[in-house]
């Protein structure tokens, strides 16, 4: 069983930063990818971003290209979430997810075999 802990959110005027961070365990980490969502109010989860486990390619939705970076420390189990230049529409609950170990590019919910508890990312205007 994966268990994913996640920290770093929280309120965060428009323009600012945060770093989101994802440490992953009870696996071997080899193949699939870990990644990113998010969930407004009213709203489905949508997919942020993604990194290979073996290769560290990266993937990310359209809304949050050039403003947030997906990395991966292997020797630590951990995936992290840079946001630059947030925006009020960046508001959402942020989940990290691990995928199915076949899944090559992680980029739906669908793909997702574990998810950790979420934490809150708000940005005021």
């Amino acid at each position: 069983q994966v268990q994913l802990v996640e920290s770093g959110g929280g309120l965060v005027q428009a323009g600012g930063s945060l770093r989101l961070s994802c440490a992953a365990s009870g696996r071997t980490f080899t193949n699939g990818g870990m990644g990113w969502f998010r969930q407004a109010p009213g709203k489905e989860r949508e997919f942020v971003a993604s990194v290979t486990w073996s290769g560290g390619s990266t993937y990310y939705a359209d809304s949050v290209k050039g403003r947030f970076t997906i990395s991966r420390d292997k020797a630590k189990n951990t995936v992290y979430l840079q946001m630059n230049n947030l925006k009020p529409e960046d508001t959402a609950v942020y989940y990290c997810a691990v995928s199915k170990s076949y899944i090559v590019v992680f980029s739906t919910a669908q793909q997702a075999a574990s998810w950790g508890q979420g934490t809150q990312v708000t940005v005021s205007s």
